[in-house]
């Protein structure tokens, strides 16, 4: 069901499946009505393979490309990462040098996502077709690269910046290039940034401080936005956006891949290490993610070691798989994660243990199991753990979610069920546990 509110992978749109569907006809910047100029806008898209729009792209393209500000609300994987690219490709000047386009992510592992959508589409068409200037994409993802993106930054201003807000924050800071020629202003994930403490006040001071609302176009987008019609009152309170920012709601009738089963089981808080233990013995994943929860402060203080390590030592330990026992956290340094990932990407098998952010932007489609050892803490972030499984196109090999529970806690996870439409069965603990 989609609505249009005003005040799976990236699925593709073409020139020719725009022109195949009379919604795609919009009023452009002019007030003249008019199509998609493929020659100047989408001179690849068909090159990547982009062919049929999905239902967010659909409702979305038309708003985007009328010039009006506009909140994209749709679940991971529907197709709003490349309707807000299509936005910026449409209205950029490549033979301009100056940052015309900004895209702001929470997490390094989204910023490298939509850095290569957005290289594919900015690379120069075939030759022969179209003459034109491929635009540059710069990706300011991490603190450690800045001595080399201010050398580029120097010898010429690249079009498009896909950025982290803290990675951002130090480059305007440092007043080493300037935001008076964007045009285009993306936030993406702001559900997340905007519950981040790390990351609300930046995100704030970018949209009223470093531009204006009125000198640009701005896109939200997000999976989820609770009370969203809150944000929209505040998006033109706060003058984060124009008063005719309009949101766009495209909420599937079953928002959880059909592939998942959803299981949990039920013991004390000291029986969850063995409990997890004999379910990875029992299902034997060959690639599964197992979520933690964000360790205390009070456990912090008190000098614990994070949660994430413990369970990591203990399967190291415990757990005779085959699989290789990584783990993945928002506090490591960007070398430690990176090399996560990689061990991820070459190796045979592995279990990911994971805080809260592999589930933004962590793209690993070979997943099939999805243990939560806690309980996320909404069902919005239930939905983005469970999202990380299910994900390659075309398969329809069973995928699993896992929750280990205490019995206070079979009520939170009702509460999920119900809001998200998906039954969750109960498995017995096993004898050795």
């Amino acid at each position: 069901m989609a609505s249009v509110t005003s005040a799976t992978q990236l699925l593709p749109v073409s020139q020719a499946a725009i022109k195949g569907h009379s919604q795609f006809s919009f009023t452009n910047r002019s007030g003249e009505g008019g199509r998609l100029d493929s020659a100047r806008n989408l001179p690849r898209a068909e090159e990547v393979g982009y062919v049929v729009p999905t239902e967010v792209q659909q409702q979305a393209l038309p708003v985007l490309f009328s010039g009006r500000d506009c909140i994209l609300h749709a679940q991971t994987g529907s197709g709003k990462t490349l309707a807000y690219l299509l936005l910026i490709f449409s209205v950029i000047n490549s033979q301009r040098s100056a940052v015309q386009a900004l895209i702001v992510v929470p997490t390094r592992e989204l910023g490298i996502q939509v850095t290569k959508v957005a290289r594919m589409l900015a690379a120069k068409p075939k030759e022969n077709e179209v003459e034109q200037k491929s635009c540059t994409v710069m990706a300011l993802l991490d603190g450690g690269m800045l001595r080399r993106h201010k050398s580029w930054l120097k010898a010429e201003p690249p079009t498009i910046v896909v950025a982290t807000i803290a990675s951002l924050c130090q480059m305007l800071e440092k007043h080493l290039f300037k935001l008076e020629s964007m045009q285009v202003l993306v936030i993406d994930e702001v559900d997340f940034m905007f519950n981040s403490s790390k990351q609300v006040g930046s995100v704030r001071k970018l949209l009223t401080s470093y531009s204006s609302c009125n000198s640009r176009q701005t896109v939200f987008a997000s999976a989820s936005i609770p009370q969203h019609n809150r944000f929209l009152y505040d998006c033109i309170q706060q003058k984060w956006s124009k008063r005719d920012v309009v949101h766009v709601h495209v909420n599937s009738i079953e928002p959880m891949p059909t592939c998942l089963q959803h299981r949990f089981m039920i013991c004390s808080k000291k029986q969850r290490h063995q409990t997890l233990l004999s379910s990875l013995q029992s299902d034997a994943p060959k690639s599964g993610i197992i979520f933690v929860g964000e360790q205390s402060e009070k456990s912090k203080k008190a000098g614990n070691a994070p949660p994430t390590i413990d369970l990591v030592d203990f399967l190291k330990t415990s757990y005779g798989g085959s699989s290789d026992i990584l783990l993945l956290e928002e506090d490591m340094n960007f070398n430690s994660r990176a090399a996560s990932l990689s061990e991820v990407r070459h190796g045979a098998g592995y279990l990911l243990v994971a805080t809260d952010i592999a589930a933004r932007g962590v793209d690993l489609p070979e997943i099939t199991h999805i243990y939560n050892f806690d309980l996320p803490r909404t069902a919005v972030d239930y939905l983005h753990r469970a999202g990380r499984t299910g994900r390659k196109p075309f398969s329809d090999e069973k995928c699993y979610v896992t929750n280990i529970i205490t019995p206070e806690e079979r009520f939170v996870l009702q509460r999920y069920e119900n809001e998200l439409m998906f039954n969750c069965e109960e498995l017995s603990l096993l004898s050795n546990v």
